[in-house]
């Protein structure tokens, strides 16, 4: 197989370069820069190239690990490791760096009381354009993460600015090139930056908490980077994110059924209306009875995994089954589920225990705490009072186990992770766990919390996934606050959206029904708010951002919220005993003609054509072996023409009336006419059966 390669110059200002399989042109990176006992280090190794460290790994999805190890010129108790992971059809390589010591040294900041770790540099010289990809803004006009390109003039190079990425792109429209990082928080709060030069030369550098002041370095301790990524193809930048995506999508992670396009359902939604529209508690139907009753209308929608929220455990921490909510401890849920070919999914928070849990009784060293006092217990969820524990601490590997518990005695294959804060009094700054000691400010231990928690979080997803490699972890980022970018994302998933904006977030006046959320109801509104942040599928696959629509009638609003589902985001969230049987088969017969080509459609890059909510809104989702679909919306009647991106595409088949293939072209495009008489959506299948 043919893989990227790797050259060892062993410099300072060149440590190893890179190449792409079939491109004559290579990369150079400069070696990583520590403080390293009050001195600024270049951790060159002139003998990096004189033979791999380790026989190679062999990975899941035929990706090689691949080791080099040397000392550091002129630094001989210091060792340096590259460790790279490369792919055999993907030319993007994920590496990182060990650095060791044979007697103890200390990393420790600047003057200022900054991290003073330069990761890697290289030049853009050649390449004129630049680009920021940001993956973790938050818009609260759609109370939702977006990304964002920020285009990067000479100006900001001339200027010394530096940017946050996690991704930086370059080009010459002939040779595009991307380096990432593999972290993640608000753009608001970095922790690493990329700072750009005149010469156009550009440094990766630490912000904040990638490490505290005086961290030992020794034999015992090594020092082990986040991942990096460096890719390079020939071609423009539309070409690289196709190929970045299919990366993301298929050699990142070694979990690969969070990849997988199932078609979820999440309970809450109705937890909701029962507070705000019924006045009655969340978990007033939180019982086998009504779990039992929307299993059966799932099964029989092609719903695959059943995701029960909060309220099914006794108490936080100890995550046993409520018994008096489901008295044989979920065996008639689970053979319901079983039946129907189904998954079970339940809700967790990995970030508290209840107080009279055995596992907060046996981690009060690890509960969390801010500015000097311990996380208040609170009702959680109209259960028993929890407490904060940190994940950034022993209790990591205690709450691994039980979810590997889960997984053996009760079949749980997903997990939704829920109300994990990043920053603020959500956080911790506690003294004694893994991010700092009393030797550190509080400040410091909390910046150090920040940057390790999402580190936490992988590792826990991995440790279970080892285990148990049917598992999947989606990490709730439906409010801000919250950890997002490309590491969780090599364990797992994101869950993006579910009610979306607050009234307050548009100064509108009070609800009458006391439900905060603005777009809850049936519609084409709701809609326009969940699919906008379809806007990550050009670089992250939109598979990976699972997001709830709504069943609800009526037929138009039904047949909008599954269209716009099977553009990847993949979720139902509804009040499932409020549909009829027509309504239940309608979303049957829609979802199975998308399974059938949903593969493709999972692979496919997106184009799109109009703009969300505008007329017509076209997604065109077809994969290279020609199958996937052609989504058309509109908000005003009319008949509106679509000729597709794709060539000579699988035979099509109409999904929902008032859509026509016009002609095949002469070029293999086909013409779509797509006919509305009210806002409403249409699709076309290409390679699905009646």
């Amino acid at each position: 197989m043919s893989l990227p390669r790797l050259a060892f110059p062993g410099r300072a200002d060149a440590l190893w370069s890179y190449s792409a399989p079939g491109l004559a042109r290579s990369v150079t990176l400069a070696a990583p820069v520590f403080r390293i006992d009050g001195q600024d280090v270049p951790l060159a190794a002139a003998g990096l190239g004189s033979g791999e460290s380790a026989a190679p790994l062999h990975l899941p999805h035929g990706v090689v690990e691949r080791r080099w190890t040397a000392p550091v010129d002129g630094r001989p108790e210091l060792r340096l490791t590259l460790v790279a992971r490369l792919a055999p059809d993907n030319p993007v390589v994920r590496f990182r760096y060990i650095l060791e010591a044979a007697s103890p040294v200390r990393l420790t900041n600047d003057e200022a009381g900054r991290n003073a770790l330069g990761y890697l540099g290289l030049s853009l010289a050649s390449l004129p354009c630049a680009t920021e990809v940001r993956l973790s803004s938050y818009l609260k006009s759609v109370h939702s993460f977006m990304p964002e390109e920020a285009p990067l003039p000479p100006a900001h190079f001339d200027a010394g600015l530096s940017v946050m990425g996690p991704l930086l792109i370059a080009s010459d429209c002939r040779h595009s090139l991307v380096v990432a990082y593999e972290h993640g928080s608000q753009s608001t709060n970095r922790f690493l930056e990329f700072r750009l030069a005149p010469d156009r030369s550009v440094t990766l550098a630490a912000v904040k908490g990638n490490h505290a002041h005086g961290r030992l370095v020794g034999p015992e301790a090594p020092f082990e980077t986040l991942w990096f990524q460096l890719g390079m193809i020939a071609g423009d930048e539309s070409a690289l994110a196709a190929v970045y995506r299919d990366f993301v999508l298929r050699r990142l992670s070694p979990n690969s059924e969070s990849r997988r396009p199932y078609v979820f359902y999440n309970t809450w939604n109705h937890q909701e209306r029962l507070k705000h529209w019924h006045k009655r508690p969340y978990l007033a139907e939180m019982t086998q009875e009504r779990m039992l009753a929307e299993i059966d209308v799932a099964g029989r929608m092609g719903v695959e995994v059943f995701v029960i929220d909060t309220g099914w455990y006794s108490k936080t921490g100890d995550w046993r089954v409520d018994l008096s909510r489901f008295p044989d401890g979920l065996k008639a849920v689970r053979e319901a589920l079983a039946a129907r070919g189904m998954k079970l999914g339940l809700w967790f928070n990995p970030t508290i225990a209840a107080l009279t849990s055995e596992m907060h009784a046996k981690h009060r060293d690890c509960i969390q705490e801010w500015r000097g006092e311990k996380h208040a217990p609170y009702a959680h969820w109209e259960s028993e009072p929890s407490q904060g524990l940190c994940v950034v601490s022993r209790y990591a590997d205690a709450y691994a186990d039980e979810l590997i518990r889960l997984v053996r005695e009760l079949g749980v294959t997903y997990f939704k992770w829920d109300a994990i804060g990043q920053e603020g009094p959500h956080s911790c700054d506690a003294p004694g766990h893994d991010h700092g000691g009393p030797e550190h400010s509080p400040e410091e231990r909390n910046a150090c919390y920040g940057f390790e928690q999402v580190r936490a979080l992988a590792r826990i997803v991995d440790r279970v996934c080892a285990a148990c490699p049917e598992a999947i972890f989606d990490f709730d980022i439906t409010e801000p606050g919250r950890s997002v970018g490309l590491a969780f994302l090599a364990a797992g998933k994101y869950f993006l959206v579910n009610n979306g904006p607050y009234h307050w977030e548009y100064d509108l006046p009070g609800t009458t029904d006391g439900n905060a959320n603005l777009f809850f109801f049936p519609g084409p509104a709701r809609a326009w708010i969940c699919r906008a942040p379809l806007a990550y599928d050009k670089w992250i696959p939109s598979v990976l951002f699972l997001t709830h629509y709504l069943p609800d009638a009526p037929e138009d609003s039904q047949l909008i919220n599954a269209v716009s589902l099977m553009l990847g985001q993949n979720g139902v969230w509804g009040d499932l005993l409020s549909l009829d049987a027509e309504a239940v088969a309608r979303w049957r017969r829609l979802l199975d003609h998308y399974k059938q080509v949903r593969d493709s459609v999972t692979l496919a890059s997106p184009v799109r054509s109009g703009y969300v909510g505008g007329d017509p809104e076209v997604h065109e989702k077809i994969g290279p072996d020609g199958r996937g679909l052609v989504a058309l919306f509109a908000t005003s009647a009319g008949a509106y023409d679509y000729l597709t991106r794709a060539v000579a595409p699988a035979p099509a088949l109409a999904g929902t009336p008032g859509v026509e293939v016009v002609r095949h072209l002469p070029d293999g495009r086909v013409h779509l006419r797509a006919t509305f008489g009210a806002p409403g959506a249409r699709v076309v299948f290409f390679g699905a059966r009646l």
